[in-house]
């Protein structure tokens, strides 16, 4: 055997082009994609039609040799696992379902019920035949070394069978299964699927490709009884070749998944170019790579498993963050700075870890203030929510106001003027950040609402204009849209975000999000002896008076438990216990306490 893995094609009996034409339809999809032929020192393809019907006789079923992992190591597994699946997912681009005919009702069960696809359920009820398959197969394969495994409709099952079987030093570095009947009821895989229910230790990847149109495939892929699996759909012409092994090897994505396990990268992407230049930083890349930084200093801070799921999120949510904000830079026709292009890393490669933004970024207490309490208070590795607790977050904001060369000591004061902002308001205590989906929601419909005008901060029509284009490019949710949006909401002032609080749009609890932080930011700011904003006093006292006007208008004749009242009184005691405490710690504008 030459150097690299070998491939294991397990077919399905009967199909007629399978056995004869699938090395000459898998070589030339390799080479249109720039990978080597399929030689033939590379592929084994046992031939077990005749081990399916008859033998001589007793065969004893091969032993399970890779052995169930404990709960520890299982969960250690599955991480691993799942951090590699999704390298093939980004490298595969993200599969989106295209509209096909929906097969007539029964049509499975119906395909079932012919040869060959009835092998598949034959091959599960009969044990001596089933037992001399996997025999077969195994006898044709090496003791040791990479294995890459495809299998074709009776194959798929055959592969998933034979997975647990394998000799202990062979290892499956990836496995393709299409049109594969697993998942349907007429063959009743299920000893097979609950031999299954998390991913063998031997395995690197597995993922299924099926057809629409394909009635064995049973109109659904794999990841329904075998979620950690990655599913992908093809899409051909209806035709009765649908099912045929060269149709599906046909499909660009299932020859790059098997080019890439065979492979490895093609060379051509082996070396990345940034055309970075050393340029200065747009507001909006600031907060991000502020963001960024602070989340690697939070996880220099915790261990274990908790650790590990934290830096497996910040990897992905960088890798999609510095994305996003390269991708604004080429559409706007602007030059990518170095200070971002170098925290890029790829996906696709699963050993690829998050390269570290650098300290800097000097600010002003007045500058940072709000960056900080949207960080101390958000979640920054949204769409991922884990949670650590509040000593970690503590020394992590102490190191990062230390680095801002703000002092350490900030870090913790601006953790106080949360917790008490929390405190003096009604509702559920904790951190905020749990709370944050419901933070983005209301953020939307303000954003609506305002047209983004309102939440210029004061900065005029350019500000809003840039703060308009910022959210088109990154949307108000996401990882740096959602930063985005919580920082201008920390700041805004005027009719316009008053208005947009108080529509029945955005919940009480998205008001009490943003109520928290604007008055963690007067807090912060009579500790630090800094100026306050007298728009935070204005703007609360335009939305209590909205808020009670709409609720006065609907009481009158609504159900006095309607919801949308019940909304409204949260809102209000929101509105009501901040403004008291302003006037109680005499925070409320010169004037205020005489209106």
């Amino acid at each position: 055997m030459s150097a690299g893995p070998v491939l294991l094609f397990l077919h399905g009996v009967g199909a007629g082009d399978v056995e004869d034409q699938w090395q000459v339809a898998l070589s030339g999809a390799l080479v249109r994609l720039g990978y080597p032929a399929l030689g033939e020192d590379r592929w084994i393809a046992p031939k077990y039609a005749w081990a399916l019907r008859n033998g001589d006789g007793k065969v004893r079923l091969p032993p399970v040799t890779v052995k169930e992992l404990g709960k520890d190591d299982a969960r250690v597994n599955r991480r691993a696992f799942e951090r590699r699946t999704s390298a093939m997912e980004y490298r595969l681009g993200r599969h989106e379902d295209a509209p096909g005919r929906a097969v007539l009702p029964g049509a499975v069960d119906i395909a079932f019920e012919t040869d060959p696809f009835k092998q598949a359920w034959n091959y599960l009820r009969d044990e001596q035949a089933r037992a001399r398959v996997l025999t077969r197969v195994l006898d044709s394969l090496p003791a040791s070394g990479e294995l890459v495994i495809v299998g074709h409709s009776l194959g798929s099952v055959i592969a998933a069978d034979l997975i647990r079987r394998l000799p202990p030093s062979l290892r499956v570095v990836g496995m393709v299964t299409i049109g594969s009947p697993i998942a349907a009821g007429a063959v009743n895989a299920i000893e097979l699927r609950e031999s299954l229910e998390e991913p063998p230790a031997n395995l690197d990847w597995w993922i299924n490709f099926w057809n629409g149109f394909d009635p064995v495939a049973a109109l659904r892929g794999l990841s329904s009884v075998m979620p950690w699996l990655l599913d992908l759909r093809v899409t051909t012409a209806l035709s009765p070749r649908v099912h045929s092994a060269v149709e599906y090897l046909s499909d660009a994505r299932v020859a790059e998944a098997i080019g890439y396990a065979m492979h490895g990268s093609l060379s051509t992407e082996i070396v990345r170019t940034t055309n970075a230049v050393d340029l200065p930083l747009d507001a909006d890349e600031k907060v991000v790579l502020l963001a960024l930084r602070f989340a690697h200093l939070v996880g220099a801070h915790l261990r274990g498993d908790v650790r590990d799921r934290f830096l497996g999120a910040l990897r992905a949510t960088q890798a999609n963050a510095v994305e996003a904000m390269l991708q604004r830079r080429d559409n706007e026709g602007r030059s990518r700075p170095e200070l971002v292009a170098r925290l890029a890393l790829d996906l696709s490669n699963a050993e690829a870890e998050a390269p570290s933004p650098a300290p800097g970024m000097y600010l002003t207490k007045e500058d940072a203030l709000v960056q900080l309490i949207v960080l101390a208070s958000d979640n920054f590795l949204r769409p991922f929510d884990i949670g650590f607790n509040d000593a970690v977050k503590r020394r992590a904001m102490g190191d990062l106001t230390a680095e801002l060369g703000l002092g350490s000591p900030l870090g913790g004061e601006v953790l106080d003027a949360i917790e008490l902002a929390e405190k003096t308001l009604p509702g559920d205590k904790g951190p905020n950040w749990i709370r944050i989906g419901v933070m983005g929601a209301g953020a939307v419909a303000i954003v609506v609402a305002t047209g983004g005008i309102a939440l210029a901060a004061g900065a005029g029509l350019a500000g809003a204009a840039a703060l308009t284009s910022a959210l088109a490019a990154f949307g108000p949710g996401g990882m740096i849209g959602g930063l985005i949006t919580a920082g201008s909401l920390v700041t805004a002032g005027g009719g316009g975000i008053a208005f947009g609080l108080a529509s029945s749009g955005t919940s009480a609890e998205a008001v009490e999000s943003i109520v928290m932080r604007q008055l963690a930011a007067v807090i912060l700011r009579r500790k630090l002896r800094l100026d306050q904003d007298p728009s935070v006093w204005h703007l609360l006292v335009e939305t209590e008076r909205q808020v009670r006007r709409q609720h006065e208008r609907l009481d009158e004749f609504s159900d006095p438990k309607s919801p949308v009242l019940v909304e409204l009184r949260k809102k209000i005691q929101v509105l009501e216990r901040a403004l008291k405490f302003m006037r109680e710690q005499e925070l409320e504008p010169v004037g205020a306490s005489q209106w």
